[in-house]
């Protein structure tokens, strides 16, 4: 067995699918015209990974609104005037904020994996928003007759379903996006709001067992967005030995983009757990420069000279268009890098003998 490889999760979405995500927010077509156009570009995007020889699949989030909203389209205790998120380039992304409870998941993530797997026979991963993310649409001033305590109870709840469901409906693994984590050293450098985070996490991930948590893994990246970041400056050295004491089996780790990814590898090395698995950034979506199968294959065996082969994965660094109107990757070139990754890892499995 090679060293395994995986897609994160978004692909950006084909033209057709744009428009009539345009279409439908005017009025022009119905939810269910939506629903058609959106199964149309899961079914090219899986059955295009499967032409690349994908050994797991994803459906790109062609029906995700984005990657850290599904749960919440809809719900109606919602203001729209929630925490910034500022990127490097000076675009900004809002969450909403709570303003009544109680909360609850509007759509969890097995509606997107069985509609994907409708369409395939192949192992498919499913990303999930991490429950820290959304931890953060509490207002900072609280909510009258809800206190926080009973929304980290539902949300905790509401978590474990998500995650649940997906291992129950067959995913390969189910991955928790946990962007702000990285982020959160940014707005705290003092770390307590990623212990807070971390612990967050925990609670629900110490729900599942040993087996069930082997098929759970967490993904960080600095956030890429319209071609920028929001905390690519912040030191990978703050984050990650906190990272790993996530209890799950899995951990996905930008590095293509890092300045110094032999540091980063040291670090990964000395806290990854002996059971655990990091699949590290071989390609860098928000680069509009297409990697080699060479470049690829050099960077996994700088990987493998910190971490044992068998504890060594692949992945993109981050998903491609985690926002559905980030149109600043083009899908082809998507599937280009996908490529490259698939290449690239199958030639350093070669030279490492496995």
């Amino acid at each position: 067995m090679g060293i395994p490889t995986e897609p994160i999760g978004s692909i950006p979405r084909p033209p057709e699918l744009l428009a009539a995500l345009s279409d439908h927010a005017a009025g022009r077509i119905s939810a269910g015209e939506l629903a058609e156009r959106q199964d149309v570009a899961v079914a090219d995007t899986i059955g295009r990974l499967a032409e690349l020889g994908c050994p797991v699949l994803v459906d790109g989030e062609q029906s995700k609104p984005s990657f850290a909203t599904y749960p919440i389209s809809g719900f109606a205790g919602l203001s729209p005037d929630g925490a910034v998120i500022p990127f490097a380039d000076g675009h900004t992304r809002q969450l909403p904020h709570l303003t009544s409870g109680p909360f609850s998941y509007q759509t969890h993530a097995d509606t997107y994996l069985k509609a994907a797997q409708r369409h395939t026979s192949l192992p498919v991963k499913q990303a999930v928003i991490a429950p820290s993310a959304l931890s953060l649409l509490y207002p900072a001033d609280g909510i009258p007759g809800y206190p926080r305590e009973r929304f980290i109870a539902d949300l905790v709840d509401a978590a474990e379903a998500d995650i649940r469901g997906c291992l129950d409906a067959g995913a390969h693994v189910v991955q928790l996006d946990f962007t702000e984590g990285r982020l959160s050293l940014k707005l705290d450098p003092s770390g307590g709001v990623l212990d807070a985070f971390i612990g967050l996490n925990n609670q629900v991930l110490e729900r599942f067992t040993a087996e069930e948590r082997a098929r759970i893994g967490v993904h960080t990246c600095p956030g890429g967005d319209q071609d920028s970041t929001h905390s690519l400056d912040i030191d990978y050295a703050g984050l990650l030995p906190k990272l790993f004491q996530l209890k799950a089996g899995n951990f996905y780790v930008q590095l293509a983009s890092e300045p110094d990814p032999d540091r980063v590898l040291a670090i990964v090395a000395t806290h990854l757990p002996p059971d655990a698995r990091v699949f590290v950034g071989v390609t860098d979506p928000i680069d509009p420069v297409l990697e080699t199968p060479e470049q690829v294959r050099d960077r996994v065996l700088a990987a493998a000279r910190h971490i044992p082969p068998a504890q060594l994965g692949t992945c993109d660094d981050c998903g491609f268009s985690p926002f559905a109107d980030d149109t600043s990757t083009s899908r082809d070139l998507a599937f280009a890098k996908i490529s490259a990754r698939l290449e690239g890892t199958a030639l350093a499995s070669a030279a490492l003998g496995t």
